[in-house]
């Protein structure tokens, strides 16, 4: 944990992503990622400076491998109220649609049901679970893609809620988080998307690897590009 939590300690003070009396929710998919982020941010809730409270929210999408007993088994476990709402999004977007790029159309959905429940229980931020490794792979799809050099913000603040989104994972590895959960044992959803290890995102995680091989500073270079040269990623001092 301690790791996890210097990583995510790093980017919420680097991005002053946590303020005295906010409430967050946290966005809770089932997968590696968001059950790592909600375990942290209750330990870190034990000794930050400043007081926060933080819940947790998940969105059923109608897969039939969705567990929502694993949530609520994890929430209870670790004393932090879960709110989980239905959506149709399976099928709307793999039923009727037949969306052969799904996953924006499924995001824009799960996001304003996550926005909702956000507003409902007076939330005034949301942490979504990114990691570094989400970070470089969206910053190659936009170039490589649609030509533009962009890649999501640290934080973000939602004019039409009034909500900040909070990304506190910007600077943890995928590996650590993988070897984070299997050090402790941590069961998670072994799929939480039928999209899983088939889209264009894992053909970017392929191809940084490669290049990773040959360019032992691929990940440190592209990082610092997007810190230096991307609006929202600037170091608030």
């Amino acid at each position: 944990m301690q790791k996890i939590l210097s990583h995510m300690r790093k980017a919420i003070e680097e991005y002053h992503m946590i303020e005295e009396g906010d409430k967050i929710a946290i966005c809770l998919s089932g997968g590696k990622d968001s059950i790592t982020m909600l375990n942290a941010f209750k330990a870190l809730q034990r000794f930050y400076p400043k007081h926060f409270e933080i819940i947790a929210i998940s969105i059923d999408p109608g897969f039939e491998f969705f567990d929502t007993n694993l949530l609520n088994e994890i929430c209870n476990s670790l004393d932090i109220p879960l709110f989980i709402e239905k959506s149709n999004a399976k099928e709307i977007v793999f039923d009727i649609r037949k969306e052969k790029n799904p996953c924006s159309l499924c995001a824009n959905l799960r996001r304003g049901i996550i926005n909702s429940i956000a507003i409902r229980e007076n939330c005034n931020k949301i942490a979504l679970g990114h990691n570094q490794d989400d970070v470089l792979e969206t910053f190659l799809l936009n170039l490589l893609y649609t030509g533009s050099i962009n890649t999501f913000a640290p934080v973000s603040f939602m004019d039409r809620t009034k909500i900040t989104l909070i990304r506190p994972l910007i600077y943890t590895p995928e590996k650590e988080i993988r070897s984070f959960v299997k050090r402790n044992n941590l069961q998670i959803m072994p799929k939480v998307c039928p999209m899983d290890g088939t889209s264009k995102r894992e053909f970017m995680k392929e191809l940084i690897f490669k290049l990773g091989k040959e360019i032992p500073m691929l990940r440190a270079n592209l990082f610092g590009a997007i810190q230096r040269n991307i609006k929202g990623w600037e170091k608030i001092s």
